[in-house]
């Protein structure tokens, strides 16, 4: 089999299961016990956070562990608002965010939260005026993705930090969950943002919040303080450790990834477009991890099975999205219910080969000549 879903998930680096390995063996102790071992172990977790805050640009202090971005979006934007209940229950986001932001919101909306969601361009990107025009006094908080995991478009966070600085009673939440270890990410202008390193080559089951010092959130968990009093558990020193090498090796060689992955992407794109009834829905903003196409005529969950007898795989939405509707982030760029029920995600890293790229090229003109022909 071909994978080709590494937005979804990606294997995870031999050195960061190693870190994983050693250091959960040298360091058996709770670091919240009192005793020798348990301050070894805090020292160890301290060393391990200082060393990932440097690589994020962020303090020590502002990084809370969670069991993975979904919980990290949960706690950063039912925590915000609830923190900040006084200042309103007026909340913006966008059609593109993980159901693990708008799930959380259509909670929030059955507590009297009002949401509201930004129009998007035909490139993808929000309407930076129909935000300015939705913002309230009582916004409390702008939840908006760095990239969204369908088109893969790379929002224009800082503008939309810059704009905020103007509602002073109004927090920023943005989930980087696509961004971070892919391409430069900056927490300057942001109240809080989230992240998990299965994305870039780490293991499941750990995720970050990045939270300004200042900033104050009501938990999820309860009953006990843990690493910080906004996340109660057991500080799991040996997914801090596998989380930090994956972020170490991420940033390390980032530029020589993205443009291995931008150059895999060209010839996709080069390849796909020859054909009559292709749709490239994936914009000039899309991170070149991710392409989003559609084949006219022809169902998402059709093509999506014929690509995989023919040993590939993809998906059709984020692994987390509800089958069969349409995807939303394509139809907000196509206003075509049809196109956004035909659309799937190729999703590619730097262990992509040449070979895997001709196998999908062959296997996708045998499935487009039976299916759309």
């Amino acid at each position: 089999m071909i994978y080709l879903d590494y937005a979804a998930n990606t294997p995870v680096d031999a050195a960061v299961m190693n870190s994983f390995v050693e250091e959960s063996n040298r360091y058996i102790a709770n670091p919240n016990s009192s005793h020798r071992m348990g301050k070894e172990a805090k020292e160890r977790f301290d060393d391990i956070t200082k060393r990932m805050a440097e690589l994020l640009g962020v303090e020590t202090s502002e990084i809370i562990y969670t069991s993975g971005a979904s919980e990290a979006n949960n706690l950063a934007v039912k925590g915000l608002v609830q923190a900040y209940k006084h200042n309103g229950k007026h909340i913006i986001s966008t059609c593109l965010e993980h159901p693990s932001v708008s799930g959380a919101l259509t909670y929030l909306q059955s507590l009297g939260y009002e949401i509201d969601l930004v129009d998007i361009t035909k490139d993808g990107l929000i309407d930076l005026t129909h935000l300015k025009e939705l913002l309230r006094k009582d916004t409390v908080l702008v939840s908006i993705c760095t990239v969204d995991s369908e088109l893969g478009v790379r929002q224009p966070i800082d503008e939309i930090g810059k704009l905020l600085e103007n509602y002073p009673n109004c927090y920023f939440h943005t989930d980087a969950t696509q961004a971070v270890g892919k391409i430069p990410v900056s927490f300057e202008r942001v109240d809080c943002m989230t992240f998990t390193p299965h994305k870039f080559f780490g293991l499941n089951g750990c995720g970050i919040l990045i939270k300004r010092e200042n900033v104050v959130l009501e938990p999820l968990i309860h009953g006990g303080t843990s690493t910080t009093i906004y996340r109660s558990g057991t500080p799991a020193l040996g997914l801090a450790a596998a989380a930090l090498k994956a972020l170490e090796i991420a940033c390390h060689y980032q530029e020589e990834r993205y443009d291995y992955v931008k150059k895999m992407n060209e010839e996709l794109n080069k390849q796909l477009i020859q054909y009559k009834k292709i749709r490239i829905n994936s914009t000039k903003y899309s991170v070149p991890h991710i392409l989003n196409v559609s084949v006219q005529g022809v169902k998402a969950g059709l093509f999506r099975e014929a690509l995989e007898e023919e040993g590939i795989c993809i998906s059709i939405k984020s692994a987390c999205s509800a089958a069969g509707s349409p995807s939303r982030p394509v139809y907000a760029v196509s206003k075509d219910k049809k196109n956004a029920l035909c659309s799937w995600r190729i999703s590619i890293s730097h262990r992509t080969t040449d070979e895997e790229i001709n196998s999908f090229l062959e296997a996708f003109k045998k499935c487009y000549e039976k299916l759309a022909n």
